[in-house]
């Protein structure tokens, strides 16, 4: 192997960690929701809304984040990105009220989360590689996502259990922190020196103007939607849910580790089929094996081993998703301004989140069970696979005329 594949294969393994991180981090959440909720004597839905919140200003924050780092660099975006992440998670450790888990949970961690997550990163990985590799590399960066659910998970439920549930937070903000020293690789990444000629004489204007006219791509932004409110409702609402049902916490932290690790092959199988078949049509067989999985677990009764199996099928459908869904926006509109387009899509993701989140909590609170919440979910994946059947994945007429 030359020096520089070594050296490329050593800064997507920092990377790698760096999402790692990031996605274990906000994903250990939920295991905070019933300690915090009984130390102030909320209901659920208080701490739902804060991390409701999170996942709302996370998607807000999103394209400014991806416009900052095809404007100024990933290097600096992360390093910012970390520092919020950190003090999103201390102030909320040292929460004394509703306000204060607005703020620390809710923004400062959401602002964070979107400097150094999948809207900022992937773009920075699709940069790195060659065009054949990139869909595998995209995968391989949403994989690593799911390697960090699958660590952090145990790890932050290990501190709580230790030494409580602020001290834990406090610790899980020092390894907020890691992503600064994880962050070298974007040095070399020149984010905005990239694509062709003709990608490269347009405006951030232009590229706006150019997708918010092109109805297909408004489509992923819809679809996009429904993944969030999926994704989220599930990573901060299964661990009540399966108390409520009388599993022990044991099994609900089996459960999210079982995601995160069959994630990971779902990832890279993902990654690796966006490279060589249609992503709208990948995406569509996605949606609607996620619709069956959520009304087989709803219907048959639920014992231990079909948690740990819904889990598994879940694991595999979780982030499949980003990879054929951030492939078809740099197909659709080229690499230099795909921050900024990915990011707003990504935007639609978290405004599923925020709703799947906040309703969790609201209808739960009102009707004493998640019931309501599994059903619709399951409906509007079934409704998100009929939308990317009508998506049109071609680069625009402008990439078009261009390869002629």
């Amino acid at each position: 192997m030359s020096r520089p594949v070594k050296l490329l294969s050593f800064s997507i393994a920092l990377v790698c960690l760096l999402l790692a991180l990031n996605f274990g981090l906000r994903s250990s959440m939920g295991f905070f929701m019933a300690p915090v909720s009984n130390q102030f004597g909320y209901g659920r839905e208080v701490f739902a809304f804060a991390l409701a919140l999170q996942n709302l200003w996370w998607g807000l924050s999103q394209p400014i984040a991806g416009a900052f780092a095809d404007r100024f660099g990933t290097l600096k975006t992360v390093w910012i990105g970390a520092i919020l992440y950190a003090l999103g998670l201390y102030v909320t450790a040292t929460a004394d009220g509703v306000f204060d888990l607005n703020l620390g949970a809710g923004l400062l961690m959401g602002m964070g989360i979107s400097a150094t997550g999948f809207g900022v990163v992937l773009p920075a990985m699709a940069r790195m590689v060659s065009p054949e590799k990139r869909s595998f590399a995209l995968g391989l960066g949403s994989a690593a996502g799911s390697a960090g659910q699958l660590l952090v998970i145990p790890v932050a439920q290990g501190f709580i259990s230790a030494y409580g549930w602020s001290t834990a937070l406090m610790l899980l903000a020092l390894c907020a922190l890691m992503m600064v020293l994880l962050s070298g690789p974007f040095r070399q990444t020149a984010d905005s020196s990239n694509g062709t000629a003709q990608e490269a004489s347009q405006t951030m204007k232009e590229a706006l103007q150019e997708a918010s006219a092109y109805s297909h791509y408004w489509l992923l932004v819809v679809g996009f939607f429904v993944c969030g409110f999926q994704l989220a409702f599930i990573t901060v609402h299964m661990p009540p849910f399966l108390s409520d049902q009388g599993f022990s916490s044991d099994v609900a932290v089996a459960s999210l580790s079982l995601i995160g690790l069959f994630n990971i092959f779902g990832c890279l199988l993902s990654g690796s089929w966006s490279g060589k078949y249609s992503k709208k049509k990948i995406l569509t067989i996605i949606y609607t094996l996620r619709a069956l999985s959520i009304a087989a677990f709803m219907y048959f009764p639920m014992t231990t081993y079909s948690v740990y199996a819904f889990s598994i099928v879940t694991g595999l459908l979780w982030l499949a998703t980003v990879p054929p869904t951030s492939g078809i926006v740099a197909q659709m509109f080229g690499l230099r301004y795909m921050g900024l387009l990915y990011g707003i899509v990504f935007l639609g993701h978290q405004l599923g989140s925020f709703s799947g989140v906040w309703l969790g909590g609201y209808l739960y609170d009102t009707t004493g069970s998640y019931d309501i919440v599994w059903w619709a979910a399951c409906v509007i994946a079934l409704v998100t696979a009929l939308l990317h059947v009508l998506i049109d994945d071609r680069p625009v007429a402008r990439l078009r005329a261009n390869m002629a």
